[in-house]
């Protein structure tokens, strides 16, 4: 697989159906889920440019930052606390449009107006999350949920 992205398409739909298949070709064979990771963050930011992307980890009683795209971020979360801790509580993806409107939300960036966090689940077990965040407000949807589950099981 080639270290260049061939983005095209004029819809998010199309630029996900796009990219899948080139996200799954990069990491086949690749037995390190951290530079898995890697690779996926910087795919999902060059894309979309989105204003966050990056994985937490499950390690013991919180979520360890793993591989990301953007800014400084939180370093451990909560099981339960903010958008990350609650996906992974809840063990299912969690869209918010304003941060600033859920309850708990950890503020790591000031900038963040919108949120998605996809749980990413070995044999039933949460094992990590795909954490992205936005700088515009109701930034993600169903089309987003669809597809990015779809890059979560990727490592599953």
């Amino acid at each position: 697989m080639s270290e260049n992205l061939i983005i095209k398409g004029d819809s998010k739909k199309e630029l996900y159906e796009n990219l899948i298949p080139q996200i799954a070709a990069l990491i086949e064979g690749e037995t390190d889920v951290i530079a898995n990771m890697a690779n996926v963050s910087a795919c999902l930011k060059d894309t979309f440019n989105f204003w966050w992307v990056g994985f937490y980890r499950v390690l013991g009683d919180a979520l360890v930052l793993g591989p990301f795209q953007g800014p400084l971020a939180c370093t451990r979360i909560s099981k339960g606390k903010g958008v990350c801790g609650t996906a992974w509580q809840q063990a299912k993806t969690v869209i918010v449009p304003d941060v600033d409107a859920f309850p708990g939300h950890i503020a790591c960036s000031s900038l963040t107006k919108s949120e998605i966090v996809v749980p990413i689940i070995n044999k039933g077990v949460v094992t990590a999350v795909l954490d992205i965040d936005s700088e515009k407000a109701g930034n993600f949807d169903e089309t987003d949920k669809l597809y990015l589950e779809k890059i979560a099981d990727l490592f599953a």
